[in-house]
């Protein structure tokens, strides 16, 4: 059989989810797929070119997501926003995948510009519509990455007892709501100044 990127992505999903960033290597890729190190590079210029590919996998999922009516652009950057949260966080090390690929330009699926959509939609001029939507990408990366971490520091029983940060101890879900609402309430009261 031979090898092909998808074999090659799909595999590198599969070890990322069992043994997280820190331990996907092209060798134990290569080794999953019974290949030498060197057939891998047919298919990927480098691990940088790899971890983009996966991370354009993991973003198709939220890129894929159904929108709500054209008229109601607020609840569309919600369900942009939250569907990428949930497909960063059905894999693990997920954010940390994408935000890494993303500063490398290594992801070609448009999110920024799936988040951008709404928020010119709410009346934001071009200039501003770009950096907002940048500022929400950034935020959900941050935020889940935090999640992602505490869960796994969990996993291991890392956490301190709940005399630790009252953010290891704040609901996940709801912080996140919040993050996004704030966002759209200030998107909203920057639209109402620029109009007067």
């Amino acid at each position: 059989m031979q090898l092909t990127r998808t074999d090659v992505v799909d595999a590198a999903v599969a070890l990322l989810d069992e043994y997280g960033l820190a331990d996907l290597s092209m060798r134990r890729l290569a080794t999953s797929l019974g290949v030498a190190p060197g057939a891998l590079y047919w298919h990927v210029a480098n691990k940088q070119a790899l971890l983009g590919a996966v991370a354009d996998r993991i973003l198709l999922r939220a890129a894929a997501t159904d929108l709500p009516a054209e008229d109601e652009w607020d609840a569309r950057l919600l369900a942009v926003a939250d569907a990428l949260r949930d497909a960063l966080l059905s894999h693990r090390d997920g954010a940390e995948v994408v935000a890494a690929s993303l500063a490398a330009r290594q992801v070609s699926v448009p999110i920024r510009d799936r988040l951008a959509e709404p928020v010119r939609a709410a009346g934001l001029a071009e200039d501003e519509a770009d950096p907002a939507a940048l500022a929400v990408l950034h935020f959900v990366l941050g935020a889940t990455t935090d999640e992602q971490s505490r869960m796994q520091l969990d996993s291991l029983g890392a956490l301190p007892d709940d005399e630790g940060p009252v953010a290891l101890g704040t609901d996940a879900a709801a912080g996140f709501a919040l993050g996004l609402t704030l966002f759209v309430d200030g998107i909203r009261h920057r639209v109402r100044t620029l109009e007067r």
